[in-house]
């Protein structure tokens, strides 16, 4: 257990702390508010359920007589007043062991159930100091970690000249960033608050390297930084950075819009798919930049999506995917001839024509500005994990949107949009980009089968196995060109792919 003491100076402070660790807990935290009548308990309840909520008006009445106040919130919360509990036997009978699989409880007056109570909680001591009070909060690591980085971000905020400012949760992804909208000042629009902690280095896979240094995944947020300046000096609708604290992986940066290239049944849009399309094809048309400076000395150089990056990728398929299809893992020949036949794939993609790749360009990434003009119209945003390699990635990635269905009519006018505003380049070698295209689709959706269960079994994270299906229906179509038929074939023999599917 870590402990630490903050002193809120009137009842704004409160409410304002009440807010901070709202966007530090998350589902199975039990938090014991502790204090004598009138110290504050009740008011930082109000304050967090009304943030969580994202509405400050929410009426939030007292459980003294109810005992407990249920909320159905972005993460449900519980309001646990005990002081009336006759017997700690009867929480049980409140629900509470329930509640607390699927959220958050919040419990006044904790001595009154001690024994049925978690032993590992959140414990938040509040008492009268002056005209505010001292607030003891008392946590086991990962739940005490969480609040001080959220105390943190206030304290960047507030350095940055936005004290007192409403945060409010936006998403998350299935990396460790997050995001949070926050109010502007006098009227000045909303912004983003990109939280994205240093990675921690994960076991050593090879060559003294762990996972994201073999993938080249951006390990804290200069990549963000480096590759939104290069975008906007390119003349593309990359989000403006305000502040930043790159120790600490925090940025305040433009707010976009949220309006994204789906419709509201979550279909694609096409004339959104094909500007997007297009503005890759804009994109390629000049070479990148290798080293970007982004002031105080610092420089990111962008780095290859090389045959280890490459490699790496490609090997979730053989590492997750198939040991969670069959029930059991890959044996030796089969790793052999997978890599065997994925080092002649890249031997292929010597040739191909290469550029800046944004890595992950595809609906969830992409902004639609109806009031802008021309290629201003696409924000663009994650782009942190950018490199140099194949042109062709990112046209598969959008082609194949990997959240959504995209379909093979649409699919076709989007290649031939990109094809058409290419041929203005003397060297563009349309088949060669095909080819590659099927190339890079195919090691695209390896990675992302792997993925997919890798996110389920090791995160914790099941839903993203829904695209599964989506996966290998668009793996099938990459591997229709002739240059895969290797690749094929392999996946036929180890029953990855029905046999039908090569007569497709």
């Amino acid at each position: 257990m870590k402990s630490l003491e903050c002193l809120l100076k009137d009842e704004a402070a409160t409410n304002e702390f009440g807010e901070d660790l709202a966007l530090a807990l998350k589902a199975g935290d039990c938090v014991a508010l502790s204090g004598d009548l009138g110290a504050g308990k009740s008011t930082f309840a109000r304050a967090f359920i009304r943030a969580m909520a994202d509405d400050e008006a929410l009426e939030v009445p007292s459980p003294t007589f109810t005992l407990v106040q249920s909320y159905d919130l972005r993460i449900p919360v519980a309001h646990f007043d005990l002081y009336r509990l006759a017997d700690a036997s009867e929480l049980d009978e409140l629900g509470f062991d329930e509640t607390l699989t699927e959220g958050i409880c919040l419990v006044e007056w904790p001595d009154r159930a001690e024994e049925a109570l978690p032993a590992v909680r959140i414990t938040l001591t509040l008492s009268h100091e002056g005209d505010g009070r001292r607030v003891n909060v008392t946590a086991p690591e990962a739940a005490f970690d969480r609040t001080v980085r959220s105390l943190a971000i206030r304290t960047f905020l507030t350095g940055e000249g936005y004290p007192g400012v409403r945060r409010r949760h936006l998403s998350g992804d299935a990396s460790i960033r997050a995001y949070e909208r926050i109010d502007g000042r006098d009227g000045e629009p909303a912004k983003i608050l990109m939280d994205a902690p240093r990675h921690k280095p994960g076991p050593i896979l090879q060559n003294g390297k762990y996972y994201q240094q073999l993938a080249h995944i951006a390990e804290d947020v200069v990549p963000f930084v480096a590759i939104s300046a290069f975008l906007r000096k390119r003349g593309f609708a990359a989000p403006a950075i305000y502040a930043r604290d790159l120790e600490r992986g925090l940025l305040l940066i433009e707010d976009l819009g949220s309006e994204g290239i789906l419709d509201a049944y979550g279909r694609p849009v096409a004339e959104r798919y094909l500007e997007s399309v297009r503005l890759l094809a804009r994109l390629h048309a000049e070479p990148a930049e290798r080293d970007v400076e982004i002031g105080d000395g610092t420089v990111h150089r962008i780095p290859d999506f090389d045959r280890t990056a490459i490699r790496i990728e490609i090997s979730l398929l053989i590492d997750w995917y198939l040991p969670w299809r069959r029930g059991r893992p890959a044996s030796e020949e089969e790793r052999q001839e997978y890599f065997a036949v994925w080092e002649g794939l890249i031997d292929v993609l010597a040739s191909a024509e290469r550029n800046l790749l944004l890595r992950d360009f595809h609906s969830p990434n992409i902004i639609w500005r109806p009031e802008k003009s021309g290629f201003d119209r696409i924000g663009i945003i994650d782009f942190q994990d950018a490199m140099i390699g194949p042109t062709a990635y990112d046209v598969a990635s959008l082609v194949q949107d990997a959240r959504v269905t995209v379909e093979p009519d649409l699919a076709r006018r989007m290649l031939t949009a990109y094809a058409a505003d290419r041929r203005a380049s003397d060297s563009f070698d349309e088949a060669a980009f095909l080819r590659d295209w099927h190339l890079m689709a195919a090691q695209r959706n390896c990675k992302l089968a792997g993925l997919w269960v890798r996110l389920k079994e090791r995160d914790g994270k099941p839903g993203y196995m829904k695209h599964m299906p989506r996966t290998f229906a668009y793996l099938e179509h990459a591997l229709s060109h002739q240059v895969l038929t290797p690749l094929r074939e392999w996946c036929i023999k180890t029953g990855i792919l029905a046999p039908e599917s090569a007569n497709r």
